[in-house]
Order: structure tokens, then sequence, then C-alpha cells
């Protein structure tokens, strides 16, 4: 068995395997954060995809704290109990542990869906808001200016993420992962680019960390220990003088000190000028080897263009995490974790319906079986 379809211990949770399916936003719900029918479809799909675990898109902790008036959200009961009806269908079907992402999207909030205006932020006539941030620093030219955010903005914000886990735990989903990356909120105050305060909530890396850990540590005290809790931030901003790799490991060894059952590294997206290696696969898995070396005892998950199985395996292999997220493969091929198995020649880890596949000799499977030899 290859060590990618080997199972894994996630403090209560048993996964099938390492492959894990990041959150990724689908921007298809009503201005009022309800599941709806793409969500019921969409998760579902990715619940029988043989991935080992499931992290459902970010949801709004406020409703000024989305990232598009498209987005789900977790900031009322309303919310929770279709979300909590919603894994209970999808349980009917599959055992595979799902969670949900939590988050405030800062200057990035009130932005149209990728597919409207390019995601450009949203203006008043289209329904956007005011948004906030560490410091009236605009993502990109032409966008809203955020108001700076203050203590007592602070103060609510982090109530809010507390009430939201709280909301998701009364939904029995199986875990909850904090928003600390790219480029929203959290991430905008650890970062010197978009984080220019001159209080204790700026300057110094440890001041920026300030705020994202009083949040971290709120989450993690009211979060029950039955249940994991991650954490999603960035191992770099691939933007000269932004977020160093070195401020990124002292974070993550702090959320790792507070008690985060994960550590989910990630980069990019807080300047809309990146520099980022996007062609190169797997270009972000050294900064989750640089995060894993510093907490070699801490659960480590790695992402960034994991576009196929052998690939996925050596990074495994490798030392340098623990788990693998694969998010656009999943989209392009809903079954990249089977297909995936299938190439490293471990048994396909097909629904019991569809396992007829394999043993007809399908031309597909017969692609995917030719990379095992």
């Amino acid at each position: 068995m290859s060590k990618l379809f080997s199972p894994f211990q996630l403090k209560n949770l048993e996964l099938a395997n390492r492959v894990v399916i990041p959150p990724m936003s689908q921007y298809s719900v009503g201005t009022d954060g309800l599941i709806g029918a793409w969500h019921q479809q969409h998760v579902g799909r990715m619940a029988l995809s043989g991935a080992g675990l499931v992290i459902m898109e970010a949801h709004g902790v406020e409703a000024e704290g989305r990232i598009s008036a498209h987005d789900l959200g977790m900031w009322n009961d309303d919310q929770a109990a279709l979300l909590k009806s919603l894994l209970g269908t999808v349980r009917e079907y599959s055992s595979t542990p799902i969670g949900i992402q939590l988050n405030h999207a800062g200057r990035k909030a009130g932005t149209n869906p990728p597919w409207v205006d390019a995601g450009h932020s949203m203006t008043d006539e289209q329904g956007g808001w005011p948004t906030v941030a560490p410091s009236a620093i605009p993502y990109k030219p032409g966008w809203r200016v955020p108001g700076i955010l203050d203590e007592a903005g602070m103060a609510r914000i982090t109530q809010a993420f507390v009430d939201a886990a709280l909301r998701a735990y009364a939904a029995d989903v199986d875990f909850v992962e904090l928003h600390a990356a790219n480029g929203y909120l959290l991430s905008q105050f650890l970062s010197p680019l978009s984080n220019q305060r001159t209080d204790d909530f700026g300057g110094t890396p440890e001041n920026r960390m300030r705020f994202p850990l009083q949040v971290a540590r709120a989450l993690r005290d009211a979060w029950p220990q039955d249940r994991p809790l991650g954490v999603r931030f960035n191992g770099s901003e691939f933007a000269p003088e932004g977020l160093a790799l070195e401020e990124a490991v002292a974070f993550s060894s702090a959320l790792h000190a507070i008690g985060y059952d994960y550590l989910h590294v990630s980069g990019g997206y807080n300047i809309y000028d990146q520099q980022a290696p996007a062609e190169q696969p797997g270009y972000m898995v050294n900064l989750a080897g640089a995060v894993k070396s510093a907490n070699p005892d801490a659960v480590v998950i790695a992402v960034g263009l994991i576009y196929e199985g052998p690939q996925a395996e050596a990074i495994v292999q490798s030392g340098k995490t623990d788990l693998v997220a694969v998010g656009r493969g999943f989209l392009d091929d809903a079954n990249w974790a089977i297909h995936a198995a299938i190439a490293l020649g471990d048994k396909a880890p097909w629904p019991s319906p569809y396992d007829r596949f394999g043993p007809l000799g399908w031309p597909t499977h017969k692609v995917h079986a030719a990379a095992a030899d």
C-alpha cells in the first residue's frame, strides 16, 4: 500500500487516506447565506470522491465578513440548521469526515463572484458594503478602501468566530478550520504590506500576530476538545517585503502550542500583484516542510498544484507533510483520489454501487492503471 492511501488518525477522526479536499468557495447561495441545491450536490459529490477528508468552503462569521454576497454563512441559527440537515443526508451514504472553514474576509469582503466583473469589489449599486482591515489600504487599485478596525471591532469579530464555531458544533460538523490565509482579515493583520498600524497590533511580527492569535485562542477555548480544530495560514505572500517564512513558522508554532490539531499551509493572495511560481507543481510544499520541521509532532497539510497520485505520494514520502490537499484537481475530476489510487496500485476507493467500473476494465481505468506500471 502507498503511504498516500494508508489510514491516518486525526484526533478522533479515522481518515481512510491522506488526501484532503480543501475549502473552495462556490459563490452559489442566496444573499441569506443559506445552503441550497448547489451545495447539496457539491458536498455530496466531494464526499463520494474517495478523499480522506473534506473541508467545506469559507463560511462568513458575520454578514459583513463574507467574501461575496453569495457565500455560505454561519452567523445565524438558520444557517446552522440547514448545514446539519445536509450533513445528515450525506452521512447516509458516506463516512468521509466533513468540516467547515470559518472566515472574515476583511478588505476582500463584498466582492463579485469570479465570473462577474472579474471578481472586482462590489460597488454600492451592486450591493456592496463597507469593509474593514488593519489599515486603510485597498486590496488593489479601484477597490473599496476599508475602514480601520478598532479594538471594539476586533472584540466583536472575535466573538463572531466563537459563536460561529459553536453553531457549527451544534450542526454536528466533524471539525472546524480557522481561515488565517490567502489575504483575508487575519492574514491581512499578519502581513507588513497590509498592516501598517503603529499601535499594539502592528509593526513587529509579534504585534501583527496579536489579533490573529487572540481569535485563535478564543476559538480554541470555545471549541470542544472531542473534535479537531485546524487552521489555514500563509507560509509566504510571494511578494518582496511581505510576510517572511520565519514569521509564518513562528505563527505556526504559536498555533501548535495553543492546541490546534492541524496546520494547513497555503500562500499568497494578500497582494494582487504577487510573484508566485504558479506554474511549478507543488510550489508551496516547501512552505509546509518548513512548518513541519519546526513542529515535527504537528499534523501538517500541504497544498499547491498537486496534480496526480505519484506526485502526491512523493510529497508525503518526503516527510514534509502528513496530508496533501488537492483542490482544483477535484473540480476537474471528482474521482481524482480513485484515479490516484489506481495509478499507485492501491485498491480504488469506489463507492460500492460504482465498484463495477474497475473489474470491467473500462478504458479510463486502464489509462490510470498504466501509470502504475
